[in-house]
């Protein structure tokens, strides 16, 4: 890069530091501190919610994936058909029941529902989890950008832990959110720029040769069952319906912000914002990646710059090369924002979890003084941030199927912690017991999966972990039954006798606009498909 890019960059990221202190002004409480005071607006959850899974991950892997790893294509935009289904399902089952919790954890509603050794347990996963995960993504996020920057995977990572603890320490879940709005909005504008440039160098005479079979959207030719198929439509519709379920209602680095807005239609609200805006911006990173394809086979040198390099390269190494100077600097200031989005949601959400659930239950007179339990919050942050940061450096040392394992430990809980959610919601005789013994059965048959049966597809592990965890968790309560009256009102049964405005989803116009939103989308990834099949046919 250019001193003039550098400078951007650097500019950037003393901004989004900035950014946090300015933010911190405003906080008096943890309530502040974690959910924005609850006064935040629906478009900018959405826009977040958005922003932390289509932004660094999704610009670098999907072009990529469309054009160079192998069995890739443009059947990625199927991971999106799922995503306003999903969206249904947890503004009218979750939401509902969250929006009457105190705290800002969502898992609080494990011990309204269950008992406080529930919640402990599902507090213990997710800590567990997300943080050895946010390490792998540090990790990971440096390794790519220590390569376009040209420094040490080292020094990108202490920058990148640095900038994201500093200002998430200080600033909160404001900081965090309005960070991945700035960072969507370059990086979207990055790709639309790149899109402009790559196309007019490829000139009128350029080759459009491509095999036919990254062209096709979707694959109904395999189930991923037993076949060793991960992306085809059915278990990319199942699969993924259960994983953003679990994600956006059951995960609390995204559950967190849907306690930030003022109330239950606020949050509904946001949650189907966020189910409209992402297919759009994934379509343009599909339509980047088939051009990418196309332009490493007219430019020899481009492709020899990828030569024996992870594909994961090609969209920095495109932007670092052919993009205009300061647009470089912004757009890699971009990338390292969207990188650190995911570190802030989990510092936050780990560090909220963290007083909400341990702290408080075992130190409940903190609360009667705010300051101090802010200031603590404040303390716990940057603690989680150093732990991650630590275990990137381990990880960076170790071998590569530490990455494999940690994505099948999310996968593995993913569906079996949405059971426990749903099942207390909708089955009152389900126990505490029942659940936690429902959890060790469905995540132990998820990993027995992943070691022994890894032909089929680990989208599946979604649905038969939470099947499995449903199943026992009602088998065993029904042979120890102990429902108390206090767990029957946390039902959604329970919470809609007491709030009967609630209950009008059928006659919701969300909903609608939701499932025709889903047919539309299909459908406009079959015409896309059909399009760049007739173009590449004419030509050939």
């Amino acid at each position: 890069m250019t001193s003039i890019d550098w400078a951007v960059l650097i500019t950037y990221l003393l901004g989004i530091i900035g950014l946090g202190i300015w933010l911190a002004k405003r906080q008096q409480s943890t309530d502040d501190y974690f959910l924005g005071g609850r006064k935040m607006g629906p478009t900018v959850i959405a826009v977040s919610l958005a922003a932390n899974q289509v932004s660094a991950i999704s610009l670098i892997s999907a072009p990529a994936f469309v054009a160079l790893k192998t069995g890739g294509g443009i059947k990625w935009l199927q991971f999106e058909f799922a995503v306003p289904i999903s969206m249904i399902a947890i503004m009218f089952l979750l939401v509902p029941v969250f929006r009457q919790l105190s705290g800002a954890s969502v898992y609080e509603y494990a011990e309204r529902r269950f008992g406080a050794g529930t919640r402990l347990t599902l507090s213990a996963l997710f800590m567990f989890s997300r943080g050895l995960s946010t390490s792998v993504i540090l990790y990971t996020s440096a390794l790519v950008l220590s390569v376009v920057l040209g420094l040490p995977i080292y020094i990108t990572m202490v920058i990148m832990a640095v900038v994201a603890i500093a200002y998430t320490t200080i600033g909160g879940i404001m900081a965090d959110v309005y960070s991945d709005i700035i960072q969507l909005i370059i990086l979207y504008g990055g790709v639309l720029v790149a899109l402009i440039v790559s196309i007019n160098m490829l000139g009128g005479d350029a080759s459009l040769s491509i095999d036919p079979e990254r062209l096709n959207s979707i694959d109904f030719s395999h189930h991923g069952f037993g076949d060793g198929q991960t992306f085809a439509f059915w278990p990319m519709i199942i699969g993924c319906m259960f994983l953003y379920m679990g994600y956006y209602g059951c995960d609390q680095s995204q559950a967190q912000r849907l306690l930030a807005a003022p109330d239950n239609r606020q949050t509904q609200n946001a949650l189907m914002i966020n189910g409209l805006i992402r297919f759009p911006i994934v379509l343009t990173y599909i339509i980047f990646g088939v051009v990418l394809a196309l332009f490493i086979q007219n430019q020899p040198d481009f492709a020899a710059l990828l030569k024996d390099k992870n594909p994961d390269y090609l969209v920095p190494t495109f932007m670092i090369t052919y993009l205009p100077v300061g647009v470089v600097g912004l757009v890699m200031a971009g990338l390292f924002a969207a990188s650190m989005s995911s570190l802030d949601s989990a510092f936050n959400s780990l560090s909220a979890v963290t007083v909400t659930d341990f702290v408080l239950k075992f130190k409940p007179e903190i609360a009667q003084n705010p300051l101090k339990m802010l200031r603590l919050s404040k303390l716990i942050t940057l603690l989680w941030g150093i732990f991650t940061a630590g275990g990137a450096y381990f990880v960076a040392k170790s071998s590569s199927t530490v990455i494999e394992l940690v994505n099948m430990i999310g996968s593995a809980f993913a569906g079996p912690i949405l059971a426990t959610f749903l099942g207390g919601i909708l089955f009152r005789s389900i126990t505490g017991s029942g659940v936690v013994t429902g959890i060790i059965v469905g995540t132990a048959l998820n990993f027995f999966l992943g070691q022994c049966v890894p032909s089929i597809s680990w989208l599946w592990w979604g649905p038969i972990g939470f099947c499995t965890t449903l199943s026992v968790s009602l088998i065993y309560s029904k042979i120890s039954p102990t429902v108390s009256g206090v767990t029957e009102n946390w039902t959604l049964k329970g919470i809609l006798a007491e709030h009967p405005e609630k209950q009008s989803w059928l006659k919701d116009g969300r909903v609608y606009t939701l499932a025709i939103y889903t047919i539309f989308i299909i459908i406009i990834s079959i015409i896309v498909s059909r399009v760049l099949h007739s173009i590449v046919a004419k030509v050939i």
